[in-house]
């Protein structure tokens, strides 16, 4: 035992300061690698790599839950039931007031020289157009043949081409919509195409309205003539809002709601909400609210914020967080709280965007409901109106952060709506340009590894660049900081010597 300690010590004593540093320095070296790898894996996957390994495959191997087991079954059947209600709320949406692309969105990359759209985001549109603006009897008219193919080209100058070539044949409502959406620099340039489009849309509309009955072609045919109708005619009443002509607008909409009821699916409504929010009718927007605002209806960030905005205007300019935590709050003041509250729960990103916490960019053409896409979307157009609200964003301010306090996990329960959808991260992520910050919900912590690693290495490296400056001193230290770890040991070995008899250890130490 003691020849060992001697020896112990002989080898201590004969490492030189070089030895230290190059040992810490390589272990600098190693802790600094695994840290960014866990960083870049961390950003990319929103998970830790030596988590997700030890969970997947070490656990397995020390003993964890057998798959086979009836127990698991049934969780694994839950996990696929919460799995497709995922997919279910992680469905892409049309924004309803997306904005023009040339007018609008192409000014913006003129200007800044950054794209708005992601190209996931502009493929969605042109399934979009496909889907409404033809039909599989297309192939009957020529200017429809030559619009068939203009909204799959990926290449806006062959779309545009195309769309001036079918204008050649005949009149084209679906050629206006292109050109008046991509070509036109102005709003009021797309305004006089969507009214050149309303014409010849109108007229298709009649004629197939007439023959509609006449076999399953000719119906198809009116489907994609009414979708085409009822785009014309919003885009027109979205124009009119956009140069001022609010109250005309509010006409259009409502016009169009009366004639095609069961076109829900547009959803005008939003549209309208926002025009009458202009107009500052807010008995109207109550009255709308009253239509939509419905349990069997599925909700988005315009309906429960407006909500929550009607319900706010009713005290936020008395509103005072002093003497509510005095005399507490009342029947309005607590009414206008859990609205916001069922707002927040709904979309927990939008409260940044109309506090001014986070910048705005310009909404996409989908949106996430729920996700931070659809956040963007509303503050973009409802933020003016918050702002003419005395005192509303104030009370938004006091009060929407107590939303977390009723749904501590939010992925799990839901309070007022389902548990929050999982991948909205990256349904967003797929829909927002690459220079803005997606919002994240549950904001994730960094995993403990790459918080230890982060610590090791910067230990690591601090001994490495002491030991250098300081070799004698910092070998003192070593020397010194072995030595005590070993001391409970060496206390250890020298009581069980003086415990045993001096021959039954000396048989020990022999074996």
């Amino acid at each position: 035992m003691f020849g060992t300690e001697s020896s112990l010590s002989m080898f201590l004593n004969t490492l030189t300061p070089k030895f230290y540093v190059a040992l810490t320095g390589t272990s600098s070296l190693i802790s600094g690698l695994i840290l960014i790898f866990e960083w870049w894996y961390f950003r990319k996957y929103g998970t830790s790599f030596i988590e997700q390994v030890s969970v997947s495959h070490l656990r397995p191997l020390l003993g964890g839950v057998d798959s086979s087991s009836p127990s698991n079954a049934n969780t694994s059947n839950g996990e696929a039931d919460s799995n497709r209600q995922s997919v279910s709320e992680c469905k892409v949406w049309r924004n309803p007031l997306n904005l023009f692309r040339g007018a609008e969105y192409n000014r913006y990359t003129w200007v800044t020289g950054r794209e708005p759209l992601t190209y996931y985001d502009m493929n969605l549109s042109a399934q979009d157009h496909q889907t409404f603006f033809t039909c599989d009897s297309d192939h009957l008219r020529p200017a429809d043949a030559i619009m068939q193919k203009a909204w799959r080209e990926r290449n806006p100058q062959a779309r545009i081409s195309a769309a001036h070539e079918a204008l050649e044949l005949e009149d084209c409502a679906t050629a206006y919509i292109l050109l008046a959406e991509e070509e036109a620099t102005t709003i009021m340039e797309a305004e006089r195409l969507f009214k050149q489009a309303l014409k010849a849309g109108e007229s298709c509309y009649r004629r197939s309205q007439q023959l509609q009955h006449h076999g399953t072609q000719y119906e198809a045919q009116h489907r994609r003539d009414t979708n085409v109708l009822v785009y014309i005619k919003r885009r027109l009443a979205m124009c009119s809002r956009k140069l001022g002509r609010t109250r005309e607008a509010v006409k259009m909409m409502r016009d169009l709601m009366k004639e095609f009821p069961l076109l829900s699916m547009f959803n005008i409504h939003e549209n309208l909400l926002e025009s009458l929010l202009e107009l500052q009718n807010y008995a109207d927007v109550q009255a709308v609210l009253a239509k939509y605002d419905d349990i069997s209806l599925p909700k988005s960030a315009t309906i429960c914020y407006t909500a929550a905005l009607l319900k706010a205007r009713a005290v936020s300019d008395k509103f005072s967080p002093e003497a509510a935590s005095r005399r507490g709050l009342s029947t309005a003041e607590m009414n206008a709280v859990e609205a916001i509250h069922r707002a927040v729960e709904f979309n927990p990103h939008v409260p940044k965007y109309l506090l001014e916490m986070k910048s705005l960019i310009l909404p996409p053409e989908h949106i996430l409901k729920r996700g931070d896409s659809e956040a963007i979307a509303y503050a973009f157009f409802h933020l003016q109106h918050w702002k003419r609200v005395e005192g509303a964003l104030n009370l938004l301010h006091c009060t929407w952060e107590g939303t977390f306090r009723m749904i501590p996990y939010p992925l799990e329960k839901g309070h007022l709506f389902y548990p929050y959808p999982i991948c909205t991260e990256t349904a967003d992520r797929e829909l927002l340009p690459m220079f803005h910050e997606v919002s994240v919900y549950p904001k994730k912590e960094l995993p403990f590894f790459i918080l230890f690693t982060a610590g090791l290495c910067s230990f690591t490296a601090m001994l490495a660049l002491l030991t250098h400056q300081f070799p004698e001193l910092m070998g003192v230290f070593a020397k010194a900081f072995l030595s005590t770890l070993f001391a409970p040991l060496n206390f250890i070995m020298e009581k069980v010597e003086s415990i045993l008899p001096s021959s039954l250890w000396h048989q020990l130490t022999r074996i």
